[in-house]
């Protein structure tokens, strides 16, 4: 099946300008978003989702009402949602393997979804600027092309990635948006930033930088925290270079749990 705008077949190569050229709705909607303030997102009932990290939930979930991410440069935020049930799902995409992660964002979906529910998939694509080497570009490409593969129709809704999430300063390109948020019981998606990215913020970062050989794909871009955002990884590592072994005692699964200031609180036991 299709992927779809307005109930028309999206034909794809096209840049993303030329996308929302072709359809209007996708700009109009681009500026919205790109004009609005930045949001602070705090704990309650907050889930941080890292780079190479996917979250699902729907709006049965008593714990957790928001999805979010950011620090995204080259990087693209997806965010699929089902209108029958609300099930929603958000990922931070590198184009690490493309591939293999749109199929594993429609399965996390379809876990949470009951197929004789009406309603509809839409997805929504935020993130990346027109970088010197084209990775936001090629993530683009990558990520329409994917979805357009899947065997379920999907609606594009949202498109602000790329030459779309672009500012110039003194001949310098820089996303204009970094990060997103999404509100599992309402569906509103809005620009954002968070302070809290628990839990084991440093032991899921370090995972994310363990499995890739840059440290950052555009770093005049990055935000000003990304320096000791990197340090402070690194020095995570360093102190457990085999947190296996360490923090995971018996090979069980570290368990957390918001508590009623909405702060992650560990219910596993564990270093």
């Amino acid at each position: 099946m299709p992927l779809l705008v307005n109930g028309r077949r999206v034909r794809l190569p096209l840049s993303a300008a030329e996308l929302v050229r072709a359809h209007p709705p996708l700009e109009e909607r681009a500026r919205l978003l790109r004009g609005q303030s930045v949001q602070q997102v705090g704990p309650q009932g907050l889930l941080y989702v890292q780079q190479r990290e996917l979250a699902v939930t729907s709006p049965k979930d008593g714990s957790i009402s928001i999805l979010g991410s950011d620090d995204a440069t080259t990087c693209h935020i997806v965010v699929l949602r089902h209108t029958g049930n609300g099930a929603t799902c958000l990922t931070h995409c590198d184009g690490t393997d493309t591939k293999a992660e749109v199929p594993l964002i429609m399965s996390s979906i379809k876990s949470f979804s009951d197929h004789t529910q009406c309603g509809r998939l839409e997805v929504h694509l935020v993130g990346g600027f027109s970088d010197d080497r084209q990775l936001s570009q090629k993530l683009t490409h990558q990520l329409l092309s994917e979805f357009d593969k899947q065997d379920d129709d999907i609606h594009l809704v949202t498109l602000c990635v790329t030459e779309l999430n672009d500012r110039e300063e003194n001949e310098n390109h820089f996303p204009i948006i970094y990060g997103i948020a999404v509100n599992i019981k309402t569906a509103e998606i809005y620009r954002a930033s968070f302070q809290d990215r628990g839990p084991e913020e440093q032991l899921r970062a370090a995972r994310a930088l363990a499995g890739g050989p840059n440290l950052s794909t555009s770093p005049l871009a990055e935000p000003p925290h990304f320096v000791e955002h990197i340090r402070s990884t690194l020095m995570f590592l360093k102190k457990f270079p085999s947190p296996a072994n360490i923090l995971f005692p018996g090979n069980k699964a570290l368990l957390y749990k918001k508590n009623e200031d909405g702060l992650w609180e560990k219910i596993s036991p564990g270093s």
